[in-house]
């Protein structure tokens, strides 16, 4: 009997903590400011890198329209 109320002990206090950690987050919005300071900036810094068309300098044509993105 001893030993199921220390397993249970520990699995209380082992949930205690997780919930004590899930609060503080939730609390001081740290998943926001991880996915701000950290995710952000190193997606802009791979989508700011990538090569885009330019649209200014795509020739438009009012007879006949054609389109070409690929270029």
């Amino acid at each position: 009997m001893k030993t199921v109320f220390k397993i249970l002990k520990k699995i209380v206090l082992i949930g205690l903590g997780v919930y004590a950690a899930l609060f503080a987050v939730f609390f001081f919005d740290l998943d926001g400011k991880a996915l701000f300071y950290g995710v952000e900036p190193f997606l802009c810094r791979h989508y700011d890198r990538m090569e885009r068309r330019d649209p200014l300098k795509q020739k438009y044509d009012m007879n006949k329209p054609t389109y070409e993105y690929n270029k």
